[in-house]
């Protein structure tokens, strides 16, 4: 089964009011996991390799290559999206060549002309080979490979004019964050949202999705959120469910110390958080 980009996946979602889940994988571990809990919920999935992760990985093809390889090896029969997020101008043009199914531009740290002229660029490469494409107006907080951003509430005129551009998706900070919230975390600005819904009439993605409670993730999705993006819950289930394993000594028996055997647990960790934000997220089951 091969790839598919976003554009009737999301355009669905928006229309009917649900997201996709785009799930980051990290390595082998991770692209079997997201595969498996997509399968195992017969629902699409989005998924999607940060630059940081691809280059720990060994590149963008290889990336391409074993989610391809792990497709067909399980059997998968979902729809599934092979997605660049976080992107460069680099690195977008580069898995435009390789073959993504979808990538994401984000221009966010540029002057917003210079993120204006670059989108359109991406979008033109991208749609002449059937690729979709996301771009991102205003900072998303937090951190993300390495690159700390304070985050602000996008303006509306500048998101209505990236929409403008052609993209499939529209990613627009409205007080989300990447990695962990912190306890004074005010919230997502629903007002804001509500004001670029309006604007653009077009899905909208949910970056740092990870640690935003279940009500706003609702009520967020039903105001035009499309695709939600996961990574953080995922690594901290995984590290939890590890650390486990270790601190009962379950390691020192036996063959505990095999890594198929160390790993099992956060594996099945990050299946069970996956399997759960899809529910959420309201994904329907493939028909």
């Amino acid at each position: 089964m091969s790839f598919v980009n976003t554009v009737d996946m999301t355009q669905d979602a928006y229309k009917n009011h649900y997201a996709i889940g785009a799930f980051n994988t990290n390595n082998l571990e991770w692209t079997r996991c997201i595969l498996k809990s997509a399968q195992d919920t017969n629902t699409p999935v989005i998924l999607q390799v940060s630059m940081g992760a691809a280059k720990y990985m060994g590149g963008y093809k290889l990336v391409m290559d074993l989610v391809a390889d792990e497709m067909e090896s399980m059997n998968i029969t979902v729809p599934v999206v092979m997605h660049l997020d976080h992107g460069n101008y680099e690195a977008a043009k580069e898995c435009i060549e390789v073959g993504f199914s979808s990538v994401m531009f984000d221009g966010h740290d540029l002057p917003f002309a210079e993120n204006l002229e670059k989108t359109k660029e991406i979008v033109k490469l991208a749609h002449a080979k059937g690729i979709s494409v996301e771009a991102e107006v205003g900072s998303i907080g937090g951190e993300e490979d390495g690159i700390i951003g304070e985050g602000e509430l996008a303006s509306v005129e500048e998101a209505k004019t990236l929409a403008d551009t052609g993209i499939d998706n529209l990613a627009a900070g409205i007080g989300n964050i990447h990695g962990k919230y912190p306890e004074n975390w005010k919230g997502l600005h629903f007002e804001r949202l509500q004001e670029i819904s309006d604007a653009v009439k077009m899905p909208l993605v949910l970056h740092g999705g990870s640690g935003i409670p279940k009500d706003q993730i609702v009520k967020a999705v039903k105001m035009g959120i499309s695709k939600v993006n996961v990574n953080t819950e995922n690594q901290i289930a995984f590290a939890n469910a590890t650390r486990a394993y270790i601190e009962s000594g379950a390691d020192q028996i036996g063959k505990g110390y095999d890594p198929r055997k160390l790993l099992a647990p956060g594996k099945q960790a990050m299946v069970d958080v996956m399997t759960s934000r899809i529910g959420w997220f309201m994904t329907p089951s493939v028909k």
